[in-house]
């Protein structure tokens, strides 16, 4: 959330004012809000692994999702309206939400929408949404009908139920946890809920002002909640809060680079994984051991940018969710891209987003295809992923089950001295044909880049056709890298799709 506020609040500061009325102003600002912010016009795009479908009303700018079978739900952040699009019929229909602040107000004026950064499901099929006017709502699916109820969290934005239907949540201007007892909820009311402090001790010195509610991760297993919160970018922390000893047994410092933990899910192991929101970087966080493990995604795509990629390009992971695998998913929310993460096999796939808005990222002027989606939700399905595309009016499926054409392999772990190099062998396997380029990055930077060090492959470019290839890549650390574990995360890609596998280096 930090960071599509940063965005957003550079992105809109030209509407701060809005133009008298009846003017050419008025005019241009209308203009202007369409193109950066309601896809005016668009068209599906689709690749190999992605397709989108484009919305049936203007500027719905649609945000929080979730599917239910072959029913994908979704909030208009604008119309406020509950979308559900039935797959197999290929099919929209909307209910109007009773009360959407922003779906009276006239797009020449400040920008106005309401965030609904969370639409969950129930065992019973209703439909639960957050809505950052304090409220969370429910939709009854055979009445059609809607309940909101009144939360105390400030701009709720993150929710999840227990193991008996219960929800918790947190708030992007809040430093609680809140309780929801569905059973004691009273729609129009705040009966029912309860707020849980967390402690405050470790942001002494920082006004509280600026700390906010990060991640929620509910582990129903063993009857715990995670949750954040951070002062961007001065800290981070994470507790675990125990639901049986309705206590927090547990508080994480992150590291200093690590201050904008937003997004998380649980893997099977019961480890935590986390999005930094903040960099290009992922992490995870082991109960046991409480150790933190650092990865990194692919270096933000030049596509972005009209061609090459500037040195302080963040790709910004976001939220994350587990799938029926085990995998790890998040967006990458810079990176315009929606990635898997093997916790077994440590490895990364990325798939590109087909759509790019130019007003969301320096364009340099006379640059081709360049921007964003802002894919900034999405949700795990059992075949598909489906995702959101807030600026670009659409939603989209990533074709989850496709296999990917390459495998990538590569050493587990490398030892290296300073004023040394050392080469780790990555072999590409292809069952078709392949074509694309090698790719590495790495836990040296927030960026992913190498910083001081050098890497380089022995080919650039790669070709196969059916069969496998093996390319060198000769890493040197720099000479002033302290000593300590790092990882590089080698492989390849093209155009829709790419394979990385991180390697451990022992710096010594």
């Amino acid at each position: 959330m930090i960071g599509i506020i940063a965005v957003v609040a550079v992105s809109v500061s030209v509407f701060a004012r809005p133009p008298p009325a009846g003017t050419d102003n008025e005019d241009e600002t209308l203009r202007n809000f369409q193109e950066q912010f309601c896809g005016p016009g668009a068209s599906p795009s689709s690749n190999a692994f992605v397709t989108e479908f484009v919305l049936p009303s203007e500027c719905e700018m649609p945000l929080g999702i979730a599917v239910d079978g072959g029913q994908v739900w979704y909030v208009s952040a604008k119309r406020g309206l509950l979308g559900m699009y039935n797959a197999a019929e290929n099919k929209f229909n909307d209910y109007i939400i009773p009360e959407w602040p922003s779906r009276e107000q006239p797009f020449t004026a400040v920008p106005s929408w309401s965030m609904s950064w969370v639409v969950k499901i129930d065992t019973r099929g209703n439909v639960w949404f957050t809505d950052q006017n304090n409220a969370i709502w429910r939709f009854n699916r055979a009445s059609e009908s809607f309940d909101m109820f009144k939360v105390p969290a400030s701009y709720p934005s993150a929710m999840d139920f227990d193991a008996n239907g219960n929800i918790y949540f947190i708030g992007l201007n809040s430093e609680s946890l809140y309780f929801g007892n569905v059973s004691k909820m009273q729609a129009g009311t705040s009966e029912g809920f309860t707020e849980i402090p967390l402690p405050l001790d470790g942001f002494s010195g920082i006004d509280l002002r600026l700390v906010t509610s990060g991640l929620l991760a509910v582990d129903n297993e063993r009857n715990d909640v995670w949750i954040s919160l951070l002062a961007f970018p001065r800290k981070g922390q994470i507790f675990q809060y125990d639901i049986d000893a309705n206590e927090v047994v547990r508080t994480v410092d992150l590291p200093a680079d690590l201050s904008s933990p937003v997004g998380a899910a649980l893997d099977n192991s019961g480890n935590l994984w986390v999005a930094d929101h903040g960099t290009s970087t992922f992490f995870k966080y082991d109960p046991v051991s409480e150790e933190i493990t650092k990865f990194v995604t692919s270096i933000a795509s030049p596509k972005i940018f009209g061609g090459t990629t500037p040195a302080n390009a963040y790709t910004l992971p976001y939220w994350v969710e587990t799938g029926p695998d085990g995998s790890l998913w998040f967006n990458e929310h810079t990176g315009n891209k929606i990635a898997r993460f093997d916790p077994e096999e440590l490895t990364l796939a990325e798939y590109w987003i087909p759509s790019q808005n130019r007003n969301w990222a320096f364009c340099p002027e006379g640059a081709g295809t360049c921007g964003l989606a802002n894919v900034l939700q999405f949700t795990v399905g059992q075949d598909q992923v489906w995702f959101s595309e807030w600026t670009e009016n659409k939603i989209a499926k990533l074709d989850a089950p496709k296999q990917i054409p390459l495998e990538v392999s590569a050493p587990d772990e490398i030892t290296v001295a300073n004023g040394d190099s050392a080469e780790i062998k990555v072999t590409v396997d292809a069952p078709g044909d392949f074509s694309g380029k090698m790719m590495a990055a790495g836990t040296f930077t927030p960026t992913g880049a190498l910083g001081n060090s050098s890497g380089i492959f022995s080919e650039e470019w790669i070709s196969i056709s059916g069969g496998s290839k093996q390319v060198s890549y000769t890493f040197t650390p720099a000479e002033n890298l302290a000593a300590g574990q790092y990882v590089i995360m080698v492989g390849a890609g093209n155009d829709d799709v790419s394979l990385l596998r991180a390697v451990r280096v022992n710096i010594v």
